[in-house]
C-alpha cells in the first residue's frame, strides 16, 4: 500500500489575505468566530471565497488547539 506523504507546508499554497476574514466580521459588527458559525451554517448565503475563509479559520483554530494541548 502506497503511503501518502503529508505536505507540511500546505498553508503556503493557499491564497489568503491575512486579516481579511476578521475585517469582514468587524464590518458586520460581530466576531470572526460568530461569522464563521454563520457562514458554515448557511453557506449558500455567502460567496465561495468567504466560505473557504471560514473553513480555513476552522482548520487553523483546530490546529492551534491541538498544538496548545500538547
Amino acid at each position: 500500500m502506497a503511503e501518502k506523504k503529508k505536505d507540511k507546508k500546505w498553508i503556503q499554497g493557499t491564497e489568503m489575505k491575512e486579516g481579511a476574514f476578521t475585517a469582514k466580521a468587524k464590518k458586520r459588527g460581530i466576531t470572526a468566530a460568530q461569522l464563521q458559525e454563520n457562514v458554515l451554517s448557511t453557506p449558500d448565503k455567502y460567496d465561495d471565497k468567504t466560505v473557504k475563509q471560514a473553513n480555513l479559520r476552522k482548520t487553523l483554530v483546530g490546529l492551534h488547539k491541538k498544538k496548545k494541548a500538547k
